[in-house]
């Protein structure tokens, strides 16, 4: 509605219904004026509320209620206080004037005015509060852009500075993945020399001891490397259906003895929790590794809670989560069902500027020796990789929470089996060995000539077929994941079986980078080991594939 279309619309109260008929009369020819007529100003308030017109004219000489009081209750109201109001009184004197404006009149008329006067006047007050009313509308519109557009730019900043985090996470995540694959193909070498060094040393308890010695060191870095993985979401997982009640129990029972007497280990773990579906021994990791993380964060003693419970799908917490942290964690999603695991101490707790980095790799607070820098971090790809969420909660001396969701799995458990460790042995059949890497070749081919096979070499999988199509017969191929060339190692494979139906094959990578894997996850079908691995697990796992037909089967 603008000023000059706007249509006046009148509350006149007056007793006298006489005052109506002349009111009419006078504005018969103005259409557009619209008038009410209230007897009873003791309703006048409750009219003009309900009625908002643009213009008030209000007797002053009326029973038990004047002018003035109508004036001054509707003034007194937020929803009239603005509306024009224009004093009737057959008396015309300097006082009776003063009074009614002073009672927040905007104008008084004599009665009778003539009716070019009565309609100038209505129009003109009718006018400026309309246009007053419009200018009030547009302020408080601008006022609410100027808001959006405040809030709007808020939103985009924090989504900026989020985006910018999670792309600055995924390049240290493609580069920590890369370093990874290569120290574990140096570890391997390494690992592979101290098993030979063993055999050549027997009887030496010095040098044995050297030996065991190194390889402790292979195995953390072997972790370290592992953890790295976790991070940039490329460990390898064996997803099965798990009880999560169950899991949480044999996990509480690993932390009582690390965490010594000293804290406290509080549970709260609801008894219907849902099944989920994932790596069992990596989850037991990540909790340890929180739990590990709390325990420093209170070198005086605490409390560590471990709490577990159902969220459905249209529990609040998940919406919360969800726009807390949807950059980070695109395949969250707030639709489903999730299991909660939340580990919380009431340590020192963090600052924001340590909060922001505390899942970066290497990213740590703890003095020299005292940890990694890896735990959070591989939690976080644990979370990514797993389709779920963690979050982490905290301020300065009130301690750390992390929420960790997993989505809801559906089907029924299968009891784990567990590997038998058989003693080392080796057997007569012919195994190819596909590596490009020289020394770990070498080695690895050296070391089960040892145990009694016959061994193929292939630098790469383009030679190894070459190999196969001039007719080379073999029981096992053993073949590295990430090599050179124009030929995959997935192709080789698929060639072996063509040519030879009952060939078993045995992958090895330190970082298989999706080639093995959808989503993070391995294919049941699909033997993988590994590195660095002893020519212990690599003897057993060879016999396991070779001779045992329920192994062939089931294990991975």
């Amino acid at each position: 509605m603008t000023v000059e279309n706007s249509s006046p619309l009148i509350l006149l109260i007056d007793d006298q219904a006489m005052a109506e008929e002349l009111v009419r009369g006078m504005l018969f020819d103005q259409a557009d004026i619209t008038v009410h007529y209230l007897p009873y100003a003791e309703k006048a308030l409750e009219r003009a509320r309900r009625l908002q017109p643009t213009v008030i004219l209000v007797d002053l000489r009326m029973p038990r209620t004047d002018g003035l009081a109508v004036t001054q209750q509707l003034r007194a109201h937020p929803e009239t206080a603005a509306i024009p109001v224009i004093l009737l009184s057959s008396v015309d004197t300097p006082e009776i004037k003063a009074k009614a404006f002073s009672y927040g009149a905007n104008d008084f008329l004599v009665k009778w005015p003539n009716r070019q006067e009565l309609s100038a006047r209505i129009r003109y007050h009718s006018n400026a509060y309309v246009a007053s009313r419009q200018r009030d509308a547009a302020f408080t519109a601008l006022r609410e852009s100027e808001q959006a557009l405040l809030l709007r730019t808020q939103e985009l900043e924090q989504s900026r500075s989020a985006l910018h985090h999670a792309q600055k996470m995924e390049a240290i995540g493609q580069l920590t993945g890369g370093v990874a694959h290569d120290i574990n193909n140096v570890l391997q070498i390494i690992n592979g020399n101290m098993d030979m060094l063993r055999f050549l040393v027997k009887g030496n308890d010095k040098a044995l001891m050297r030996i065991r010695s190194a390889v402790d060191g292979i195995n953390r870095g072997a972790k370290l490397c592992s953890q790295l993985l976790a991070f940039a979401r490329r460990q390898p997982m064996r997803r099965v259906l798990i009880e999560t009640h169950a899991l949480l129990d044999t996990t509480i029972e690993l932390l009582q003895r690390p965490l010594g007497e000293r804290i406290k280990l509080e549970k709260d773990v609801a008894d219907d929790l849902w099944t989920i579906s994932t790596d069992a021994n990596q989850l037991e990791n990540v909790l340890l590794n929180l739990a590990i993380n709390a325990q420093h964060a209170m070198p005086n003693g605490g409390c560590l809670r471990l709490k577990a419970r159902n969220l459905s799908a249209h529990d609040p917490l998940l919406q919360q989560m969800h726009k807390d942290s949807a950059t980070f964690f695109p395949d969250f999603s707030p639709g489903r069902e999730y299991v909660l695991l939340e580990v919380a101490d009431n340590g020192a707790g963090m600052p924001p500027e340590i909060l922001e980095r505390a899942f970066e790799p290497f990213f740590t607070t703890k003095t020299l020796g005292e940890g990694t820098g890896l735990g959070l971090s591989m939690a976080y790809g644990f979370a990514r990789q797993n389709e779920g969420l963690i979050r982490l909660e905290s301020q300065e001396g009130e301690g750390v929470r992390v929420q960790l969701l997993l989505p809801r799995a559906l089907g029924d458990v299968v009891p784990a089996q567990k590997e038998l460790k058989e003693p080392m042995q080796g057997g007569n059949e012919t195994i190819l060995v596909v590596e490009d890497e020289p020394d770990i070749r070498q080695m690895t081919a050296e070391q089960l000539r040892n145990l009694g096979y016959e061994v193929l070499e292939a630098e790469n999988a383009g030679q190894a077929l070459h190999l196969l199509e001039a007719g080379a017969q073999f029981n096992l191929l053993f073949c590295d994941v990430i090599m050179p060339g124009p030929v995959r190692s997935t192709d080789l494979a698929t060639k072996a079986r063509e040519y030879l139906p009952q060939v078993v094959v045995l992958f090895t990578s330190g970082y298989s980078e999706g080639v093995l894997t959808r989503q993070g996850e391995i294919d049941p079908a699909v033997h993988l080991l590994i590195k660095p691995y002893g020519i212990d697990v690599l003897s057993r796992r060879i016999r396991q594939l070779l001779h045992d037909p329920v192994m062939r089967a089931a294990t991975p």
